[in-house]
């Protein structure tokens, strides 16, 4: 998620806790909502402590006590040098507390993504994510913008009631958009496996996902996927993608299924994200060879997906390939 974001659900939090009375604590709480990203500041001392890594003990309930522990007595001193006097004062509590619920907010967010977090280090490692949003959700993003907008615009031309209305609509806003990411995704999650799938990927769209199942049996890659709406259940048939492996990876290519198998490790290879994201593929015949695009079903908005467009030469078997940003229904057709 983006820092922007993460600043703002926990000064809407902050907001909420204590109100217009209180905004030493609500700045505190919005200045904690960035800071388990200053990780990547660790960078190179986190590639010999892998707990120091992005995302890493910083998005953890430990990670973030130890940064409000710390920042209990630096933060009131900060913000009265840049804010005032007045902004320094109040209960050491409240600060510790202003930079907790910031801290959390942080690593909920994060979680609510694809992208996971270790919540429990060090004490497990396992990572959680609730596959309730997109990393990167325009829908969200425009929400974020709006709030600055309009919080910046009402600063010092409108009554105080007025600026506090605002901002408890706006806190009310964002607790209704995540309550209903995370219930439906529960529901989709109930759904989900009873059709028999693996995953579920978030849309744009709180009440539309993906289903995602991957499967390797018989030297061959399985991938179905299927679109899903709340309220109208699978929408469209189940989408099927047969893939032999291991390829051959040389010699003449004799079929859209062969070129499919033949681009994927290249595929990989060339784009990081299509192996930290669910993805999928689509390969046709022209005259030279085929053409394949292998796409994320995450990183994909407006119709279009980012993804590795391949060109395989029927008779070598060699692979080009590209990066590309496309419609994956018309990605082939367009491609030049």
């Amino acid at each position: 998620m983006d820092p922007f974001s993460h600043i703002l659900l926990a000064y809407l939090l902050g907001f909420g806790l204590w109100g217009p009375a209180g905004l030493q604590f609500v700045v505190a709480c919005a200045f904690a909502g960035a800071l388990p990203d200053a990780d990547v500041l660790l960078y190179p001392l986190s590639t010999r402590f892998p707990l120091l890594r992005h995302r890493g003990i910083s998005h953890s309930i430990v990670g973030v006590t130890i940064i409000a522990t710390v920042g209990t007595f630096v933060v009131p001193h900060a913000l009265a040098w840049a804010f005032g006097p007045r902004f320094g004062t109040g209960p050491l509590l409240d600060f510790f507390v202003a930079l907790e619920v910031g801290g959390l907010s942080h690593v909920l967010l994060d979680a609510m993504d694809h992208w996971s977090v270790p919540i429990f280090a060090p004490f497990s490692p396992y990572e959680y994510h609730f596959d309730a949003d997109r990393i990167m959700n325009v829908g969200a993003m425009a929400f974020t913008i709006f709030s600055y907008a309009i919080m910046l615009y009402e600063r010092g031309r409108v009554a105080l009631w007025i600026w506090e209305v605002t901002t408890w609509l706006l806190l009310g806003a964002a607790v209704l958009y995540l309550v209903v990411r995370l219930l439906a995704r529960w529901r989709a999650g109930v759904a989900k496996r009873r059709a028999g799938f693996d995953e579920v990927i978030p849309q744009a769209n709180p009440l539309l996902f993906l289903f995602f199942g991957r499967a390797e049996s018989g030297g061959e890659l399985h991938l179905r996927v299927a679109k899903y709406h709340l309220l109208h259940g699978l929408l469209a048939p189940t989408e099927s993608l047969t893939v032999p492996r291991p390829s051959s990876g040389h010699g003449p290519v004799i079929g859209p299924a062969e070129a499919l198998a033949r681009s994927y490790e290249p595929a990989l290879r060339t784009s990081w994200f299509l192996g930290e994201t669910h993805h999928f593929g689509e390969s046709r015949a022209t005259p030279g060879g085929f053409e394949v695009f292998w796409y994320s079903l995450e990183m994909a908005f407006f119709g279009r997906a980012a993804g590795v467009l391949a060109e395989v030469d029927a008779a070598t078997g060699t692979v080009g390939t590209r990066t590309a940003w496309r419609d994956p229904r018309r990605a082939l057709q367009s491609s030049p």
